[in-house]
């Protein structure tokens, strides 16, 4: 029998309460009851997908498993098909409501992948065995402040899959999901004809500014990549993406707007490679095992954030489908957890340095199979 540490609304006679939990574990393991499990992750796009082994681990391994999912309604086509949900909730204002909601669902257990007040307070309410994801804030403060790196090293996916340990749950090493919905209506089509044989995409958005390359710098990569590109962004990078693509309109196509979430997913998944930003649409790709190349700004892999494969025979990740590209030698990087508006030094080299010659360079190789020494950027 093991004792696990476990989050519980009332500390009194912990250790009472762990020997009840494990009793009724095995209790359920052993009938059909159903263990129902409320996972939390609110946002957004690339954090749920880097949740999501959480969600299929718990639901294939924890004995009659039936997993409920709790998002904000904004990011709701992320997992609206995945087939390992049972049943779905949104925040969409009203968090009282929502509660009161939750609250008859007499949840098992909660999984919360959040971990804000918010998520605290549905847990109060609920009053049953909770499991909470460690966020490392601290350490993530000083290496963003004061550049001194005390993360522990272990990437966010897999620190999410250790918040399930406790029930028994282990990382299946099959990476990330992403599921598109059948009723999807996009094909390679929709594109013009030169990209229908082969394209490169290149995902010119991201959340903040110093996550991105400057136009200028995206016109330059695109002008040195001799392929087909297709530029994926949101209706908010249609203007940038127009200003890109007129440098070469036959060569690159502007996509951004034109596709919903999943529709440019399915771009990605339809790409030859993916060049982005670290953004949602990266870890999408690494989800459907596509090549990407990550190009780092203002957050950077110390973060313990980047792209995240399968795994081998012999549980090691792999790591031959991506590679980072960073600016060397920056005692400035990275500057924040999730970018900002503006470059807090003025000068924004870790984007403006970025060597795009050599990333144009292994794009054609990558698309060609041939080796581009992938990691290391």
């Amino acid at each position: 029998m093991l004792f696990v540490a476990i989050e519980f609304p009332q500390k009194k006679r912990i250790d009472f309460e762990i020997i009840k939990l494990v009793i009724r574990m095995e209790d359920i393991a052993g009938s059909k009851q159903k263990q129902k499990v409320l996972i939390i992750r609110f946002s957004s796009i690339g954090d749920i997908v880097l949740a999501s082994p959480v969600i299929r681990c718990v639901k294939q391994q924890l004995p009659n498993a039936e997993v409920h999912f709790l998002s904000k309604q904004s990011f709701k086509a992320v997992t609206e098909a995945n087939p390992y949900i049972d049943k779905f909730f949104y925040l969409d204002g009203d968090l009282n409501t929502l509660i009161d909601e939750l609250t008859k669902e007499n949840y098992d257990y909660i999984i919360d992948l959040h971990k804000n007040y918010r998520t605290l307070r549905i847990k109060r309410a609920l009053k049953c065995p909770s499991f909470t994801y460690k966020k490392q804030s601290i350490a993530k403060f000083i290496l963003t402040k004061l550049h001194l790196n005390f993360m522990s090293g272990r990437h966010i996916t897999d620190r999410s899959l250790d918040t399930v340990k406790p029930l028994g749950i282990i990382n299946d090493g099959k990476g990330l999901d992403y599921f598109l919905p059948k009723s999807l209506n996009v094909s390679i089509h929709d594109l013009p004809t030169p990209h229908q044989f082969g394209y490169i995409a290149i995902v010119i958005g991201a959340s903040y500014y110093t996550k991105k390359l400057p136009i200028n710098k995206l016109q330059e990569l695109c002008t040195q990549i001799d392929y087909p590109i297709v530029l994926i962004g949101g209706k908010e990078d249609a203007d940038e993406g127009a200003e890109i693509a007129k440098i070469a309109p036959f060569k690159i196509y502007n996509g951004c707007g034109k596709f919903s979430l999943n529709e440019s997913a399915w771009l990605v998944k339809e790409s030859k490679l993916v060049i982005s930003h670290d953004t949602g649409l990266q870890y999408i790709a690494c989800a459907f095992k596509k090549k990407v190349f990550a190009l780092w700004g203002g957050t950077s892999p110390k973060l313990d954030v980047e792209p995240y494969y399968y795994a081998n025979e012999m549980g090691v990740q792999i790591n031959s489908l991506y590679k980072n590209y960073i600016v060397p030698n920056l005692s400035c990087q990275p500057c924040s957890n999730f970018g900002t508006k503006t470059c807090p030094k003025k000068h924004f080299k870790c984007m403006n340095n970025q060597n795009l010659e050599q990333i144009a360079t292994d794009a054609i190789k990558a698309v060609k199979g041939v080796s581009t020494e992938i990691i290391s950027g």
